[in-house]
């Protein structure tokens, strides 16, 4: 695997801890595995990552971004995913996602999503749940310990790192924008992987 082929140096990406998952895998992140190490811990495939960060980036840039959700309760994940949301233009529930807010047109949260990402599947179980009932396609970040059910497309990684999670929508963001045009095709963010990554 040359580094050219890759979305980000490879030093870069073992640097934010993308590839460490848990001690624990489920049969259908097995694929995802590269190895596990003597304490445990899986480690996930580098190129299957990167993969499908840009095949994620791909899929949501069918979308315009007011179409485009991202849920997301783990604490982590909450800078990257807010600055994704303000640089795109995406709705973003970071914390409490209100169950019905895709089903349920009365509530005051209300939204009318095209395509639903969310940061862990069981936190943020409700969003999936409404996301199925009303038929759009979701993106999930999943761990080695997952269970990806309902779910479109499946991002292996680090989904609890907040450097991992920094780099993930750091590299979403740039993707989104390459291919909608809004950035040139070799052109980076203005913000840096450092302003997506929590302190």
């Amino acid at each position: 695997m040359s580094e050219g082929e890759l979305l980000l140096p490879q030093e870069e990406y073992l640097k934010s801890g993308i590839h460490i998952g848990t001690k624990f895998r489920t049969k259908y992140m097995a694929d995802f595995i590269y190895k596990t190490r003597p304490d445990g811990l899986s480690v996930l495939n580098l190129q299957k990552i990167d993969d499908r960060i840009r095949f994620a980036a791909n899929m949501l840039s069918k979308y315009e971004a007011k179409g485009i959700l991202i849920a997301s309760r783990r604490e982590n994940s909450w800078k990257p995913v807010k600055l994704f949301g303000k640089v795109t233009g995406a709705t973003v529930f970071a914390g409490r996602y209100t169950p019905g807010t895709l089903t349920n047109p009365r509530l005051r949260e209300f939204i009318e999503a095209k395509i639903l990402l969310v940061t862990d599947i069981w936190p943020d179980r409700f969003a999936i749940a409404d996301a199925n009932k009303v038929g759009i396609p979701v993106i999930a970040l999943c761990d080695t310990n997952n269970q990806p059910n309902d779910i479109d497309l499946v991002v292996p990684c680090n989904n609890k790192g907040k450097k991992s999670l920094g780099v993930i929508f750091w590299l979403l963001a740039r993707g989104y924008l390459r291919k909608r045009g809004v950035i040139g095709e070799k052109e980076d963010l203005k913000e840096t992987i450092d302003a997506f990554t929590e302190e």
